[in-house]
């Protein structure tokens, strides 16, 4: 009978161990939890569109939109033409900060580098000129980009002679910038 009780009492502390070490009783400390309240994250906005047709213009700025549109306007040397568009500019976020650029401009687009002149776009709000790179202003701002090309008196010869520029892959582009010490990577 001995032996009976000291097998019934080992298997009662083994139950008894088993127990507390899986979960059944307490062998953790003490622990307390309470509820937070971080808020809500929410993303900013950036976006860029052009609600109306850019206005081309010549060098006495008199409209020439629709003779470039049809493909009449002919440029000589000494010509420069100055394209406006008007941009719908969208930009929301603390640590916002965006740069318009222009992308499928360049001076070699069927003329020669050296007898024409693009320059970066210049971009106004009203009559004010801002620069580059833009921030939030509370709500959609109405940006105009202004691009002169400007086909050099001093092309020689018959340089770039019947060429054309191909603008139909011509965009605005608004890309997000980072400074030094903003915090972002």
């Amino acid at each position: 009978m001995k032996n009976s009780t000291l097998i019934k009492g080992t298997a009662a502390i083994a139950v008894g161990a088993a127990l507390l070490l899986g979960g059944g009783g307490t062998l953790a400390n003490w622990n307390a939890e309470a509820s937070a309240t971080p808020g809500t994250i929410v993303s900013g906005d950036l976006n860029v569109e052009n609600k109306v047709a850019g206005v081309w213009t010549d060098g006495l700025g008199k409209d020439i939109t629709a003779q470039i549109d049809a493909g009449t306007y002919l440029v000589v040397p000494g010509d420069k033409l100055t394209f406006k568009q008007e941009l719908a500019v969208t930009l929301s976020g603390n640590k916002m900060a965006a740069e318009i650029t222009t992308d499928g401009i360049d001076e070699t687009s069927g003329f020669l580098a050296n007898n024409v002149s693009v320059s970066e776009p210049v971009l106004t709000v009203g009559t004010a000129e801002i620069k580059n790179p833009l921030t939030p202003t509370g709500s959609t701002q109405t940006v105009t980009a202004t691009i002169t090309f400007d086909f050099l008196a001093s092309t020689t010869e018959r340089d770039s002679v019947n060429a054309s520029y191909d603008f139909k892959d011509v965009a605005f582009k608004l890309t997000q910038v980072n400074s030094t010490g903003d915090g972002l990577s």
